[in-house]
């Protein structure tokens, strides 16, 4: 029987389950939408038992459909939608609330509370990232401190503090959980770690400061592994819901997967993804380049016994969303006629879309911004917004572009580009036009599966060689720039001025407290 890898891939919406040959093929592929719950404006909630039920039913379907059997998989990976925090009881598995997602507001305030008491700096020098309420630093405090009322009813009762300062409770991002409900272990990876502003990435462990600012128990926090982990982080039970022991080896938070999967090994490889939000990485190999303009300095990834590499990071919170919202408006019927849309007009007639939906990412960090149109007419038209919207997702990748080449000093003259988006040709092109850069779309475009799938088939010796993955990689397709820089600059120039109209918007009626 030939053997393959598998891949379960836990995104913001849904979970899916890959399953890749040895050329990085597609061979099975399940999919499954999970409820976002939005108990105030701003706060964004998953149900992690509804993710661990879909994560089974998904790997079920994967390899029913293909014909798979469960003793086919040589190993499984995780990638998963990064900072979404759970707590929950090491013993019985259940978690005591909904999960945080990344995308949740709730913790503004508290991130205010740092930015006064001037700990934003050493937070930075230490993990990496900003003080923000997107990581998982405050989502857990804000669990431990709030979760009593909604508290499952947990026979042993006591204080979650205590609890947890006694090895009850445990807190995860979703890789941690998925790897405890496979596993019994719990354990999470070096990227995942580096996203939860309670690690020190240059030290490589967990900090006893800030976990101590955030009142987190040291016994709450899982073990640190490398990304692709010869070690293995356990097995599937035999008596579990795959009826087999298979190796649990790699696991990559989702960006991180991407740059994995796109083959960006060596030091200046970048690629972009374009998903509800977009996140643009570029490796800086083995030195952990700091950022002088709003990026985040995060682990790229960490082979068995090899150093880690690090990576510059631009976090862009709203790009896919933002097509989607246009679906919730009425404005298009699906995401594919954005490019016969926004074709259908010359230019945007000065219209402005920021779409600042969750406040502002890299490199502005402005979690009180909020979405903005500007520049309407009487004559503004429907296809003006929907060109307006694309246009908003290639402005603020070059907002990004242009941070990673001042903080790295190196030109990116490719952008290896991934994600649902990219599959719209006027999209990618716009894209090339206005970061004046050749654009790669790879064929097989699910590379943060084909990432976290490659990280446990190395771990397990399915691959031998990075050389072998790097043979995989196939350009779909590649987009030049067709305007000129001038006419390009022109545009981006006003792109700055909207931004500045979305700033700070959002005061403290909505939800923030």
């Amino acid at each position: 029987m030939t053997q393959y890898v598998g891949a379960i891939d836990q995104g913001t919406t849904g979970t899916r389950f890959m399953v890749f040959d040895h050329g990085g093929q597609v061979v099975a592929n399940a999919y499954e939408q999970h409820e976002q719950i939005y108990p105030n404006p701003g706060w964004v909630e998953h149900d992690p038992i509804e993710i661990w039920e879909n994560t089974q039913e998904v790997v079920l379907d994967g390899l029913a459909d293909a014909g798979l059997e469960a003793s086919q998989l040589d190993a499984i990976g995780i990638t998963n939608q990064r900072e979404t925090t759970i707590v929950w009881d090491r013993e019985t598995g259940k978690p005591v609330h909904n999960a945080l997602v990344w995308q949740d507001r709730r913790t503004t305030d508290r991130v205010e509370e740092l930015q006064e008491a001037d700990k934003v700096e050493e937070i930075r020098e230490k993990t990496g990232l900003e003080a923000d309420a997107y990581f998982s630093a405050t989502k857990t405090e804000w669990i431990l401190d709030n979760a009593e009322p909604l508290k499952m009813q947990s026979s042993r009762g006591g204080d979650l503090r205590d609890r947890a300062r006694e090895g009850e409770l445990v807190m995860g991002t979703i890789d941690s959980w998925l790897i405890y409900n496979l596993t019994g272990n719990h354990i999470t990876d070096v990227t995942n770690a580096s996203r939860t502003m309670l690690y020190n990435i240059r030290e490589l462990e967990w900090d006893d400061e800030l976990l101590d600012e955030f009142d987190v128990p040291k016994e709450m926090v899982p073990e640190v592994r490398p990304s692709s982990d010869e070690e293995y982080y356990g097995h599937t039970d035999a008596d579990g819901f795959l009826g087999e022991e298979v190796p649990v080896a790699g696991a990559l938070g989702d960006q991180q997967a991407a740059l994995f999967g796109q083959t960006c090994f060596d030091e200046g490889d970048a690629k972009n993804t374009y998903g509800t939000g977009s996140f643009y990485l570029m490796n800086t190999g083995t030195e952990a380049v700091e950022s002088d303009h709003g990026l985040l300095t995060t682990i790229g990834f960490q082979m068995s016994g090899e150093p880690v590499q690090y990576a510059l990071e631009g976090s862009i919170f709203i790009t896919g969303a933002a097509i989607e919202w246009l679906e919730d408006v009425d404005l298009i019927n699906n995401a594919a006629q954005t490019a016969e849309l926004a074709r259908s007009v010359e230019s945007t007639d000065g219209v402005y879309m920021v779409p600042a939906f969750t406040g502002l990412g890299a490199p502005h960090w402005d979690g009180r911004a909020r979405g903005t149109i500007v520049g309407m007419t009487r004559g503004t038209s429907k296809e003006h917004i929907v060109r307006a919207t694309l246009e908003s997702i290639a402005y603020q990748t070059r907002d990004v572009a242009e941070a990673m080449e001042a903080d790295s000093g190196v030109e990116t003259t490719s952008l290896r580009v991934d994600g649902g988006a990219v599959k719209n040709n006027f999209l990618c092109q716009l894209q090339s036009d206005i970061i004046q850069t050749e654009i790669a779309r790879p064929e097989v475009d699910e590379t943060t599966a084909l990432g976290s799938a490659y990280a446990a088939g190395l771990a397990v010796g399915y691959w031998d060689t990075v050389d072998e993955l790097r043979d995989n990689w196939q350009v779909d397709r590649e987009f030049n720039p067709e305007k000129s820089q001038a006419e390009v600059d022109k545009l981006y120039s006003r792109w700055g001025d909207a931004v500045e109209k979305s700033l700070d918007w959002a005061k403290d009626d909505e939800g923030d407290e």
